[in-house]
């Protein structure tokens, strides 16, 4: 995919990083909303990933988080205490942001999975000092959860 990505890294984690990227990037753009969450992506995906067709899962994250950016927002606010979006490395608020929409909306994945992709991918994205922020934050939003936290929701 991209230099950031290593090789021998499984398609769902490259996805993963994928969606992180992606998200990243509208962050820093301050995208203004004049395309659809589907078009903004694709957009991206063209751009960055040409020709790439194991992205399914990644455009799939990143739409979703566009989405319901509000709600994941709202969560995060909550559990990183004395830190305001603004203050958080835009790097980690990606990976918080992917990591949260799967334990809330992907019942296909387990949250136990979501927040070890989360602090994998941040080790590999991150700073050393990020995996206990981020770990810290999804751990807070994995207690709030209603489902099964070691396997899919949807059997």
């Amino acid at each position: 995919m991209t230099d950031i990505i290593p090789e021998g890294i499984p398609v769902r984690r490259k996805n993963r990083i994928f969606a992180v990227q992606c998200i990243y990037a509208l962050a820093i753009n301050k995208s203004d909303g004049l395309f659809s969450p589907e078009d903004t992506v694709e957009n991206f995906a063209r751009k960055f990933f040409p020709g790439d067709e194991k992205l399914k899962f990644g455009k799939e994250l990143a739409i979703g988080i566009i989405e319901n950016m509000d709600v994941i927002d709202d969560l995060i606010k909550e559990y990183s205490t004395h830190w305001s979006l603004d203050r958080i490395a835009a790097t980690d608020l990606a990976i918080l942001r992917v990591a949260i929409y799967e334990m809330l909306f992907r019942e296909d994945v387990p949250p136990i999975v979501a927040i070890n992709e989360a602090i994998d991918i941040g080790k590999i994205m991150s700073t050393d000092e990020s995996n206990r922020f981020l770990n810290g934050v999804l751990d807070g939003v994995k207690k709030k959860l209603k489902r099964p936290l070691r396997e899919p929701g949807n059997k």
